[in-house]
């Protein structure tokens, strides 16, 4: 379970900014490095991360991958309204994208629908399969708009700045 650095008592401070700043940046910069990047020694500082760690501030390191080097095929996005706004109606809908590999992001949304969906396919085709099977499945999907991604223009990172966690 991630902890609240409030309710645990733990006050970020320069240095803890600047650590959480670079490490969401280059999560593999080395320990001497992030140390002198922020001007402390390489224990203390070592130290203020595994605190920041344990806080659940820092939930782990990862790679970006680039899908379409990888695999390349098509991006779409889509947005789900559901027929009924129940906790069961939610979670059915949520289950059924955990279940399917093609749905790589999802966020729940206010303002007129209640998800953005984005898939990760090999063909506009096998998108298409992909939402024939969630339309006859029970998540309860009352209308959906699909948007074929032309051009990616900025790709998300998780980099925050100093300013932002000031």
């Amino acid at each position: 379970m991630t902890k609240n650095p409030l309710t645990a008592g733990l006050k970020l401070d320069r240095f803890d900014v600047k650590i959480l700043a670079i490490l969401s940046r280059d999560g593999r910069i080395t320990k001497s490095k992030l140390a002198e990047a922020i001007n402390l020694s390489v224990s203390p500082c070592w130290e203020r991360v595994k605190r920041l760690e344990q806080a659940g501030i820092i939930e782990g390191y990862s790679a970006r991958i680039n899908t379409q080097v990888l695999m390349p095929g098509n991006s779409v996005w889509v947005q789900i309204e559901l027929a009924q706004h129940s906790v069961e109606s939610f979670s059915a809908f949520e289950t059924l994208v955990m279940e399917t590999p093609e749905a790589t992001e999802c966020v729940a949304v206010g303002g007129g629908v209640d998800y953005l969906v984005k898939f990760e396919v090999a063909s506009i085709d096998s998108y298409q399969r992909a939402m024939d099977r969630w339309l006859v499945s029970d998540a309860g999907i009352e209308r959906y708009f699909t948007y074929i991604v032309t051009k990616t223009v900025k790709r998300a990172t998780s980099a925050i700045s100093e300013d932002e966690l000031a």
